[in-house]
Formats: structure tokens, C-alpha cells, sequence
């Protein structure tokens, strides 16, 4: 039997480890044709070959979506290599913690130029792509860092909340397009995200946060979330998913 979204190509960046891989491993397990961007190109590579080796078809694109010219060229290739884009999961993110006095402003740009730019670029060269298709679906992969602040990621959450900002008002442009924005907001999820902080007390707050919750979310719950929201009814527009560990408080 053919899989729900069989006949369909998603690009998903930040796809080399994490919510990425594994929401690429769940759409191409549904059927989509998966076009995938990190700047890890084995690993890409052993992805796509994965998902190929299932009886899926997948595209490796190594992208630096921070890049505008990479993130065109990504969407561009999904595009014109897999017959259409009917789905766009923009994932690619870093966190870098610590305080704003004496912070490293380099840390400040890398993660405004990738979780906000890098995310900016491929929905912009995505909307007319998929306006000529007759529609598609958008996930932006956020964080409960884009509604809660707190002390020691003011820059992190700012470009979180940029992003649930970002979304909203694309969502309520692109309707008419018959293209859906979806918000995911996870809590704390086992993934390498939290390997980005070397400052020492970034790292030992993460641990005591991480004991404090007990059990955390695992990748594949995300992409569980993201398959479950693309594969809604034409009428159904899930606008955010807010998922934490269920021992997580805020």
C-alpha cells in the first residue's frame, strides 16, 4: 500500500543528525521523495543511501543555508531534481548559550545568520516554487525557547521567538497560495544541539536542567510530530505543536 505522502518531495535542512535525520527516515518511510542539506556531506551521504537502500529515493545536498546562494540552490535542486517541492522542514539550527555581557558576538551572528536567515532563505526561494504546484506545507522547527526567555540564552531566544514571529505572519500571506505553516516547538530533546556550548557553566546548567526532567524527548518523537501535521486533511492547518518531556516544566 502506498505510503500518505507518496508522490510528494520534502526538503529538510539541518538534516545530518538530530530531528533532521530523523524526520527524513519518517517522510521518506511515508513515501516523499526527501531532499536533504547539512554541511556534512558523509554524512548526508550515508542518509540518502539509507533512505535509498528502504526502496526511498533521497537527494544529499551539502548547505550551508546561512548562505543565501547555498540555500537557493538547495531548494532549486529539490525542486528540479525530485520533481517538485510540496514540503519544506527548515530545522537547521544552532544554540549557544551564555550570557550577553562579555559574549563572544561571533556566537550572536552565527546563530541569527542559521536559525533565522539560513530559515528565511529557503522559505523565500520555496513560496513561489510551491505557489507554481498548487501549494505545500512549511515546518519551521523552533524551540520553547521561542516563548519562554530566560537568563543565559537572551540571543538564542530572540532568534526563537523571531522564528514563531516569522511564522505567523507568513502563514496568514501564503493561505491564499494554499501553502501551511506549521510552528514546532520542542522542549529538551536528546540531540547534538546541546554539544554546540563549551562554556562550563552553559554545559553543567544543561546536565542539572537535563537530571531535573528525568526522561527527554528522542528525535523520532519530533518527526513523529512533523509526519503527523503534513499529513492533515487539505482543510487542516496545524499552526504550532508545543511538545516537552512530560517531566519538563517550563
Amino acid at each position: 500500500m502506498a505510503g500518505p505522502l507518496e508522490g510528494r518531495t520534502a526538503a529538510i535542512s539541518g538534516a545530518t543528525s538530530g530531528i533532521g535525520e530523523a524526520t527524513a527516515v519518517a517522510l521518506g518511510g511515508a513515501g516523499a521523495a526527501v531532499a536533504l542539506a547539512g554541511r556534512r556531506k558523509d554524512r548526508l551521504e550515508e542518509l540518502a543511501g539509507r533512505i535509498e537502500g528502504e526502496g526511498g529515493r533521497a537527494l544529499a545536498v551539502p548547505t550551508d543555508v546561512s548562505d543565501e546562494e547555498q540555500a537557493r540552490a538547495f531548494v532549486q535542486r529539490a525542486h528540479d531534481e525530485l520533481d517538485g517541492i510540496d514540503i519544506l522542514v527548515n530545522n537547521a539550527g544552532v544554540m549557544l548559550l551564555g550570557p550577553v555581557t562579555g559574549a563572544p558576538t561571533d556566537d550572536w551572528r552565527t546563530m541569527i545568520n542559521v536559525n533565522l536567515l539560513g530559515l528565511m532563505y529557503c522559505t523565500h526561494a520555496t513560496i513561489p516554487l510551491m505557489g507554481e504546484g498548487g501549494g505545500g506545507h512549511i515546518v519551521n522547527v523552533s524551540s520553547t525557547a521561542g516563548r519562554h526567555a530566560n537568563l543565559g540564552a537572551a540571543v538564542y531566544n530572540a532568534t526563537k521567538f523571531g522564528v514563531h514571529a516569522f511564522s505567523e505572519a507568513l502563514r496568514q500571506e501564503v493561505l491564499h497560495a494554499k501553502i501551511r505553516v506549521t510552528i514546532l516547538a520542542p522542549g529538551f530533546v536528546a540531540t547534538e544541539l546541546q554539544g554546540h556550548n563549551t562554556n562550563e557553566m552553559v554545559v553543567q546548567a544543561t546536565e542539572k536542567f537535563r537530571e531535573q526532567i528525568g526522561e527527554v524527548l528522542e528525535a523520532s518523537d519530533m518527526a513523529d510530530a512533523i509526519l503527523w501535521a503534513v499529513t492533515r486533511p487539505p482543510r487542516v492547518n496545524v499552526n504550532e505543536i508545543l511538545v516537552r518531556p512530560t517531566g519538563q516544566q517550563r
